[in-house]
């Protein structure tokens, strides 16, 4: 059974740094391309940024150059390094995972940022 299970987030002034935490069980870790998505009441949820088993890295350009994603696989851990925050960074952010076919979502952690 996959499981992703979130922790960080909460609430900064604007400027500020969150880090999120994802801890994965259920799939082989290292092999799997991880992600960041966030969402907003009443909209789609988008991609931010990406990780893939070799470590490459993409993000969406709102947030290159503030947004760190990373993994750790001895630990099976995603993380995502939020820096400069400013209001429109205000989400729930999710961590995901791809296998056989199924997405497979953490719980969510809020991320407000106030100005």
């Amino acid at each position: 059974q996959v499981r992703l299970v979130q922790s960080g987030g909460g609430t900064v002034q604007s400027g500020g740094s969150l880090r999120l935490s994802c801890a994965a069980s259920g799939i082989n870790f290292k092999i799997h391309p991880m992600a960041w998505y966030r969402q907003t009441p009443g909209k789609e949820r988008q991609l931010v940024a990406t990780i893939a088993s070799d470590g490459s890295t993409n993000y969406t350009d709102s947030v290159k150059g503030r947004f760190t994603i990373s993994r750790d696989n001895v630990r099976n851990r995603l993380f995502l390094q939020m820096d400069n925050l400013n209001p429109e960074d205000t989400a729930d952010y999710y961590c995901s995972t791809r296998r056989q076919g199924t997405t497979f979502w953490g719980q969510g952690t809020p991320v407000t940022v106030s100005s």
